[in-house]
């Protein structure tokens, strides 16, 4: 991943080593900093394009078949917000099962939830749609008998619900190939330090020394 080489750096005073050694620091990547999409760019959908995740796919190799570079898969990562890789990104099939299995046992087939199923009168007309989270014994009138009900009602098991939030985690919205350029650029001046008392360089800053403090 090269985003690590857009960070800048910053140096920490370094404790390990011997007290008279007090310019000795150590220099890592300033991780604190996180990149993001110019709001302008955000709320543009045509910056966009929907992409669903193949089966065992990674970050790297979306990268690869939309940029041509694997090494830009922070902006995968990024402009689709995925923070917690276990979390954000979907499970394998196996993986999946697996993980509903060790979950809820043998309740894995036990109904969560209910949910409604689409209802239309005999001229077509929507009465109600599908997907409503509802009671077991919830009812509505039947829209081609007056009088009568209907339990428009289907039940949802713990393996359906499950592999449901997997498959949304599927679809995710990429930074379209023509302005990974912009962000990358975005993204430096964004990582670019102003001058202040830390200021070393653009791309470096120093914190305190406590041993050059007076007492």
């Amino acid at each position: 991943m090269t985003y690590f080489r857009e960070l800048p750096d910053i140096q920490y005073q370094n404790f390990l080593t011997d007290s008279n050694s007090s310019q000795s620091y150590l220099q890592m990547k300033n991780i604190f900093l996180r990149g993001k999409l110019r709001d302008d760019l955000q709320s543009n959908f045509t910056v966009f394009t929907k992409y669903v995740i193949g089966e065992k796919e990674r970050p790297d190799q979306i990268a690869e078949k939309l940029y041509g570079d694997p090494g830009l898969d922070w902006i995968i990562i990024t402009t689709a917000n995925i923070t917690n890789f276990q979390n954000d990104l979907p499970l394998t099939n196996q993986q999946l099962y697996d993980n509903i299995v060790e979950t809820y046992g043998t309740g894995k087939d036990d109904i969560r939830l209910y949910r409604t199923t689409e209802v239309k009168d005999r001229e077509g007309r929507l009465i109600l749609k599908a997907g409503i989270n509802v009671d077991e014994n919830y009812t509505i009138p039947n829209p081609d008998l007056p009088g009568a009900l209907i339990n428009p009602v289907e039940g949802v098991t713990n393996f359906e619900y499950e592999t449901e939030l997997n498959d949304a985690k599927k679809t995710i919205y990429v930074l379209r190939a023509e302005y990974v350029n912009q962000y990358i650029q975005d993204m430096r001046d964004l990582a670019a330090y102003g001058i202040n008392s830390q200021f070393l360089t653009p791309t470096t800053i120093r914190t305190e020394n406590t041993r050059n403090q007076s007492p």
